[in-house]
């Protein structure tokens, strides 16, 4: 499972759609549908907020305006929660980087022209997340 901290415009297509779907999974984690993936470490930083299904449900917000940029169609509606304000959440710049560096391999090979963008650009987080210093988060499993 990967919840990139990142900006959902800085994903390729696949990486975007893999977001959503793994996201939708730790949503069903928060609302009790599931029995697996209740202690992935992707899922702390939600956990650590007041209602981490509203959290979830801005980070899924924030996926879904991405794919509506792009044209494509992911079902709102499978939102359960309206979410929580932009910014509500930190990540540190450690973490960012480190997703840049992970997403760059991954885009390498699978999509060359993204990653021709990739090269000219930085990463920015997603909008539910709040930069803050620091080195990589205690939850990744680098």
């Amino acid at each position: 499972m990967r919840i990139w901290s990142l900006h959902p415009s800085q994903l390729d297509r696949m990486g975007l759609v893999a977001c959503w779907r793994e996201t939708l999974l730790a949503q069903a984690v928060f609302a009790g549908r599931t029995r697996g993936y209740t202690r992935h470490p992707q899922l702390e930083r939600f956990s650590a907020t007041d209602d981490p299904l509203a959290a979830v449900g801005a980070y899924l917000s924030g996926v879904a305006s991405e794919a509506d940029a792009r044209g494509y169609r992911f079902d709102r509606s499978r939102i359960l929660s309206p979410g929580i304000p932009e910014g509500s959440i930190s990540v540190t710049r450690g973490q960012l980087d480190f997703e840049w560096a992970h997403l760059g391999a991954k885009l390498a090979d699978r999509a060359p022209e993204a990653h021709e963008r990739w090269l000219g650009s930085s990463p920015i987080p997603h909008p539910l997340f709040t930069p803050v210093d620091g080195g990589i988060e205690a939850w990744e499993r680098p």
